[in-house]
């Protein structure tokens, strides 16, 4: 039975909050994403999106580097970088940089992005966004492959990356570059797209990193989940209302439409479990991936720290064992 993987999440969004809660919600993502280092969790994940009025994470690299820096085992994953807001080989500078400060810890899926109002706000070309993302990602290839910029990334021949996306033409498009790929969705037909797109372009197909096909998309542990849900099941909601106003009708398995917080608690997407009830399905296998949000939200210190407590004291080596 494969093993269940543990992943701790942040885009530290937080609605209406002032700066003085907003730091605190920074520098308590620093304080975790070092204990969870400590606590043998499987990977550290940073998002990117902008012109959010909640604040969503405009700097993933900066938030992996500060992570890079309070952590020596944990790998980092910035999901999804958007490379046609960034200028190429400026991008592939600070990558090579995080790599050689991470020991090369930090991998990258590098995505398109689905919110016309990022492009406006940067300048880009909407319309023609599909071909600008390979051009700039294959700038960044030669960046590096080219020895223009320096210093090299300390991974060779570059750092882990991954095409990301959920459509056909993602999977072809990271057959061509030559990336692993990422679908947000469980679907087999993405993969063989892909894996057959690698094999007519003369390479054999990359790592694939499916979606779960089923099971929560966030998981939140506490001692008394009714009272948990009762008393911050507003910021979960605040977190799906928003990916519900970008993603519309959109499929994916972390975009849940409740417009309740009861609703929320029927759907199953985000769910809050006690400790035993989360090792229990762990062990049962209806979890294979237990993802903490503890920011989600903009959520509080208390109920924060108890739910990652819970998962990396209690769940994590229960289930290991």
């Amino acid at each position: 039975m494969p093993r269940t993987q543990f992943a701790t999440r942040y885009d530290l969004r937080a609605p209406g909050a002032d700066p003085a809660t907003r730091q605190e919600l920074y520098a308590r993502a620093v304080e975790q994403a070092a204990y969870v280092d400590r606590h043998g969790m499987d990977a550290l994940m940073v998002s990117e999106h902008h012109a959010a009025e909640d604040g969503y994470l405009p700097s993933p690299l900066l938030v992996a580097s500060a992570f890079a820096a309070v952590t020596a085992r944990v790998p980092i994953t910035v999901s999804a970088l958007l490379v046609n807001l960034y200028e190429p080989v400026r991008l592939a500078e600070d990558i090579a940089v995080l790599d050689l400060l991470s020991k090369g810890r930090v991998s990258y899926t590098f995505g398109l992005g689905y919110r016309p109002v990022e492009y406006e706000l940067y300048g880009r070309s909407w319309e023609t966004r599909g071909r600008d993302v390979e051009e700039r990602i294959q700038a960044v290839l030669d960046a590096w492959s080219s020895g223009r910029t320096t210093p090299p990334p300390y991974s060779q021949p570059h750092p882990f990356l991954f095409y990301g996306g959920g459509s056909p033409a993602a999977a072809r498009r990271a057959a061509r570059l030559g990336l692993n790929f990422q679908p947000q969705h469980a679907d087999a037909a993405l993969k063989e797209l892909y894996d057959r797109t690698c094999r007519d372009h003369g390479r054999e197909p990359g790592f694939v990193l499916q979606a779960p096909g089923g099971g929560p998309a966030n998981i939140f542990c506490a001692e008394r989940p009714d009272e948990f849900w009762e008393r911050y099941g507003e910021h979960l909601l605040a977190d799906a209302v928003a990916y519900q106003e970008w993603h519309g009708e959109a499929g994916s398995y972390v975009v849940d439409h409740s417009r309740t917080v009861e609703e929320m608690q029927a759907a199953g997407v985000y769910v809050v479990l006690t400790a035993d009830d989360l090792i229990e399905r762990c062990r049962s296998g209806e979890v294979r991936l237990v993802t903490s949000h503890p920011a989600c939200g903009g959520l509080p210190a208390e109920p924060s720290w108890e739910s990652l407590r819970l998962v990396c004291e209690t769940v994590l080596p229960a289930v290991r064992n």
